[in-house]
């Protein structure tokens, strides 16, 4: 009996052994547990925090870029409503300006009329043929430098009218060349057969002005935008034969010698 009660003391010594050694194992294995999932915890919990910036950063960076296009869009606004404020300023004057000499074309053309009325009806000594227009009359000038005012303002009908009353009032001026090749340039862009009349009327009436090579020069070159390369060839050495010392001269050359 006394070596079964030891051998059953030893045994039981033993379990206990055995079954402390397992619960200092689980405890082990359960504090390991809670360490890691206390760090997964505290890296879900930097990523949280991490999301958390970049998306406050990200909505910051939008609230930045609305403000910015909201402020650009208003001082586009702004900029626009006076660039528009501006132009209506601009066309009023233009406006106004093409008033003011559309209105002394008309007072001239009055003048012009009054003036060959009283011519026909001024009594003629010794029946020979009126007199000279007298002292203020409109002069030739006057009409010319109206009339170039309008072509540059914009306005070639209302020049070709005063370059026509020129042409018609005063045909042998030495304006009058200048007018009728003016009348050929306000045309060019539009109508390049009217354009091209006035430039021919040009070099038959005033063969011998400084315009004439510059017109015929300008035929040459309408000839080549309707494709008639032999006519404009023509009208070149028209310039280069007629007028070799003129600077339209020289630009017929270069054409004619191009390859």
């Amino acid at each position: 009996m006394t070596r079964f009660a030891a051998a059953v003391g030893l045994c039981a010594g033993l379990s206990a052994c055995a079954l402390k050694g397992d619960v200092r194992r689980v405890e082990q294995q359960v504090q390991a547990l809670r360490t890691e999932i206390a760090r997964a915890d505290s890296a879900r919990a930097d990523f949280l925090e991490l999301m958390f910036r970049q998306e406050h950063a990200l909505q910051q960076r939008i609230h930045d870029s609305l403000a910015l296009f909201q402020r650009r869009l208003s001082s586009l606004g702004g900029d626009i409503r006076a660039d528009m404020t501006e132009a209506q300023r601009q066309l009023l004057q233009i406006q106004e300006l093409l008033g003011q000499s559309q209105q002394r074309l008309t007072q001239l053309q009055a003048q012009l009329d009054r003036r060959a009325s009283q011519a026909t009806q001024q009594p003629v000594e010794g029946g020979g043929e009126p007199g000279p227009p007298r002292a203020g009359d409109v002069s030739p000038e006057e009409i010319y430098d109206v009339s170039v005012q309008q072509l540059r303002r914009g306005s070639p009908q209302t020049a070709r009218l005063g370059f026509q009353m020129l042409l018609d009032e005063y045909p042998s001026h030495p304006r009058a060349s200048d007018a009728l090749f003016l009348i050929g340039e306000s045309w060019e862009r539009t109508d390049a057969d009217s354009a091209a009349v006035a430039y021919g009327a040009v070099a038959e009436r005033f063969a011998t002005s400084p315009r004439a090579p510059t017109a015929l020069y300008r035929l040459g070159l309408l000839a080549e935008q309707r494709g008639d390369l032999d006519g404009a060839r023509v009208y070149y050495q028209r310039v280069v034969r007629g007028y070799p010392g003129s600077d339209a001269a020289q630009l017929a050359s270069s054409k004619l010698n191009r390859p």
